[in-house]
């Protein structure tokens, strides 16, 4: 993950004194990296046999771009709300259930359960047999066995939501708008976006999900991977309330204590994937405009791997967005340090410097026009001792009856005598 290093060269420019032209030679035959080899900041964190993650969107200034509405990190699933309010409802065989009540997702029984007892709860793993169709009937995803967490969104919404009201056994048909399968993005090449799909659904198994404590390193890796990898899917779909769930999910399975011993490949294994978690993370909380979130998920990583330059990146493009130049400045020379051919952090940098340098020039002269003003003042103060100075009244009055009171006395004096 982190980038040695290697290849500095010795004249390292002084960022706060000089400009960087981007059109040079050098800059141009910019070597590959994890940040310049056609994979941008944006881009999430894959293993050489993951999803090519490369078409998404190059790197944004923050707080522009595609952002859904703004949510909150802590916002619950529908998949963890809804079927609570319906789960009550009567479900007679050949009665649609509007499961959310707005008519998007509907849900009929084709062949009972086992009875409302054998329903499936939140946190167990369920193994569904699922056959999708679109509206013209073609199928796009037939598995006989597919296996999953109920609520903790492995699967598409419309599935999660209305497995979680079915017995064992049982078989349904649901129909679904896009918004609870694949939304606006669609799947390639064969669900095209804005595509509702028709599900038919049979609940087969129903198990506890296995105690986090004894589960092996190699069981946990393979489970937070899962989790991540989900996220990956929610944020390639711009849906990073649900990216976030998923990687959240991933980080508190690695960090769960345990009741047993791991290798120390196994830990190191572990470390890296929960430092992809965070980064992927700290993505989709800036999407959000989670500034202070997303801080606290890049300083995670930095704590593991001080020299991850996407950590590096993030965290002083946020503090930067923050006007924390002085702060934000130093992290972006310490990326460009590990890699120094790397054109991205060479623009943000030298976007930041000038920032930098408008921000002192304007608080320069604020205190030049304090300091004028004051000054102006000081010597304006001669020249009031300069002009004639008159006699105050009052002190005139006072001399005139000391007077007076001396020609009375002397009067009183020479009577006397």
């Amino acid at each position: 993950m982190a980038s040695g290093g290697e290849g500095l060269a010795d004249g390292f420019p002084d960022w706060g004194d000089t400009s960087i032209d981007l059109s040079s030679p050098g800059l141009a035959k910019a070597s590959a990296s994890i940040l310049d080899n056609g994979e941008d900041f944006e881009v999430l964190d894959e293993d050489d046999d993951d999803d090519d993650l490369s078409e998404l969107p190059p790197l944004e200034d923050i707080g522009t771009g595609r952002t859904p509405p703004a949510r909150d990190d802590t916002q619950v699933p529908e998949s963890e709300q809804a079927p609570e309010v319906a789960s009550n409802m009567p479900q007679a065989a050949e009665e649609w259930l509007d499961v959310l009540g707005s008519g998007l997702l509907k849900k009929k029984t084709l062949v009972p359960g086992q009875g409302v007892e054998s329903r499936p709860r939140k946190g167990q793993d369920v193994t569904v047999r699922l056959k999708a169709m679109l509206e013209d009937g073609s199928v796009v995803e037939d598995n006989p066995s597919l296996s999953f967490t109920l609520g903790d969104c492995d699967v598409m919404q419309a599935l999660d939501l209305c497995a979680q009201l079915m017995e064992m056994g049982e078989t349904a048909l649901i129909m679904s708008d896009a918004k609870y399968c694949y939304g606006p993005q669609g799947r390639s090449p064969d669900i095209l976006p804005h595509a509702a799909l028709t599900l038919e659904v049979q609940l087969l198994a129903v198990q506890d999900a296995p105690d986090l404590e004894l589960l092996r390193g190699s069981e946990k890796i393979q489970l937070a991977n899962r989790k991540r990898e989900r996220g990956n899917f929610y944020y390639q779909q711009a849906d990073y309330v649900l990216a976030i769930n998923s990687y959240d999910i991933a980080l508190k399975t690695i960090d769960s204590s345990s009741k047993v011993d791991y290798s120390p490949e196994e830990e190191a294994e572990l470390l890296e994937v929960k430092v992809k978690c965070l980064n992927n993370l700290a993505a989709s909380q800036l999407k959000l405009d989670h500034y202070e979130a997303a801080l606290r998920s890049c300083t995670q990583v930095l704590e593991h791997q001080p020299e991850n330059i996407k950590a590096l990146f993030r965290k002083g493009k946020v503090l930067a967005q923050q006007g924390e130049y002085n702060e934000a400045i130093p992290l972006l020379k310490a990326a460009l340090k590990l890699e120094p051919s790397n054109k991205t952090i060479h623009a943000e940098l030298s976007k930041l410097v000038k920032k930098h340098v408008e921000q002192k020039n304007m608080e320069t002269a604020m205190y030049r026009k304090m300091l004028g003003n004051a000054s102006t003042t000081s010597t304006a103060a001669p020249c009031k001792d300069k002009a004639p100075r008159s006699i105050p009244w009052k002190w005139l009055f006072g001399a005139t009856a000391v007077a007076l009171g001396g020609v009375a006395l002397s009067v009183v004096i020479a009577a006397r005598n």
